[in-house]
């Protein structure tokens, strides 16, 4: 790792949270947390760690909620383990947590990969999950068949398939101290991402991603996507995919999101029995909640304390 600082010192930045690990599904897991309440479990994506909730988790807590925000297998202060980063398994890494924190259940709110494994949760283990909240990602059967039958999200979704080379993509991440993350950063953005604090968010991003292992364990799960397709067990998991989502859920999407197009993310409700909102954001890319983290969070809050969410 180029970068000076120790692992610890880039993950465990300072605030109104607490730091701490847990244990579960056979890992142990970072976490911040913040304020008490009922429990919103908070879930990043590619290629960030929990810090990208940086903006939400004083919200949530200033709203009467214990917000969460860990951690995934192989990223920021959680466990790097040579296995274990097909879908099935990381979801229940996530409805672990929500155990390991002696909740009942908890409100799923997932970003990119991490709306990908809230959307899986909620099928595995309906029970733990109170409410849904996806960003930026469409429901996983619904990503699948946009990749295979529109050239458009295959050509938006480029980068999944050239993480399917092996090691050629993890030197790529951690060349000149992360550049490619701070790239793929503001190249997905919209035009509000800017600014001296979106800038010192992209560096950590990219001393995140130089972690050692941080890289490889941060593409092993595109990988499981495509590889497994025609696979016994991606078979499986998409049939399994199948069951409805049974939990109040709320879609959120920006409209400028040049990785997820919103004609690949609409679709999503379609595989919900449950009241469902969907709410695109005007003049946003790919990372809604931190572009104009005001809006996300007032959208976010509202759902979650709206009594009849329907659609």
């Amino acid at each position: 790792m180029t970068f000076a600082e120790s692992p610890a010192a880039i993950v465990r930045v300072d605030g109104p949270w607490t730091h701490r690990d847990v244990a579960a599904n056979g890992a142990r897991f970072h976490i911040a947390e913040m304020g008490e309440g009922p429990l919103v479990l908070l879930l990043h994506g590619f290629p960030q760690y929990w810090w990208t909730w940086r903006y939400q988790l004083p919200a949530l807590a200033e709203a009467g909620y214990r917000a969460v925000a860990m951690d995934l297998r192989g990223v920021g202060g959680s466990d790097r383990t040579p296995r274990g980063y097909d879908p099935a398994n990381l979801a229940l890494d996530v409805t672990g947590v929500i155990r390991s924190l002696g909740e009942p259940d908890a409100a799923l709110v997932g970003h990119d990969l991490g709306g990908y494994l809230a959307w899986t949760a909620a099928v595995m283990r309906p029970k733990l999950i109170r409410r849904l909240v996806v960003s930026s990602m469409p429901h996983p059967r619904r990503w699948r068949a946009a990749m295979l039958a529109d050239p458009r999200q295959t050509a938006a979704g480029s980068h999944i398939l050239g993480f399917q080379r092996p090691w050629v993509p993890e030197r790529q991440l951690v060349a000149e101290d992360g550049a490619l993350v701070g790239r793929l950063i503001r190249d997905w953005a919209g035009p509000k991402l800017s600014g001296p604090d979106e800038d010192a968010a992209v560096e950590n991003y990219r001393r995140a991603i130089c972690i050692p292992s941080t890289a490889h364990c941060s593409i092993e799960p595109y990988r499981w996507m495509v590889r497994s397709m025609a696979r016994p067990d991606g078979v499986q998991f998409y049939r399994r995919m199948k069951r409805p989502v049974r939990v109040p859920t709320l879609h959120l999407h920006g409209s400028l999101d040049p990785v997820m197009r919103i004609r690949s993310a609409a679709g999503s409700g379609a595989y919900v029995e449950a009241p469902y909102r969907w709410r695109l954001f005007d003049g946003l890319g790919h990372w809604p909640h931190e572009e104009d983290p005001v809006a996300f969070s007032t959208e976010l809050v509202h759902w979650l304390g709206d009594p009849e969410p329907d659609r």
